[in-house]
Order: structure tokens, then sequence, then C-alpha cells
């Protein structure tokens, strides 16, 4: 599988899951995301590699669910915090 750049990702999550987590609403998403976080803290603690990657996307996925139901671009919020990163300006 090739590499999937940032903004593909959001669209990919905007397209599958924005109308349930607009259902859902901006805080019942938010705990979705808070119970990522603690599997993949779980995860981390029993050392298993496989489960650390999958809670790791579900923990990017989750960020990404709340950025779509608030209108954030996650590239331009990324760009302007982390602007001066050379590597990502010379790809």
């Amino acid at each position: 599988m090739g590499s999937m750049d940032l903004s593909c990702i959001q669209e990919f999550i905007r397209s599958e899951y924005f109308e349930r987590d607009s259902k859902r609403g901006l805080y019942a998403t938010f705990t979705w995301l808070v119970e990522e976080v603690g599997e993949l803290a779980e995860a981390l603690l029993n050392g298993d590699r496989s489960s650390i990657e999958d809670e790791i996307a579900d923990v990017i996925a989750w960020t990404i669910s709340i950025a779509n139901l608030l209108g954030i671009d996650v590239v331009k919020a990324f760009e302007k915090k982390y602007r001066g990163s050379a590597i990502c300006r010379s790809q």
C-alpha cells in the first residue's frame, strides 16, 4: 500500500464517519478519543507492537474526527503550528 497524505486521510474520515460523529456530538466523540488513548496506554504497557500500531491509528482517526466536527483542516493547523519544518517543506 502506498503512503497516504494527511489531507486524504482527513477526507476519508470525513466521508466515512462525519454523519455518525455529528449525530454523536463533539463531546461524545471526544470521549471516544479518550478511550482510544487509554487503549494505547494499555498496549504500550503490554508491549504488543501490533496493538500499539492499531491504537495509534485509532487515536489519529478520532483526533481527525474532532477536527472535522469543528471544521478544522488538520494540514493547515499542522503547518501553522510547525511552519518551521524544513523537512516537510522540502517534500
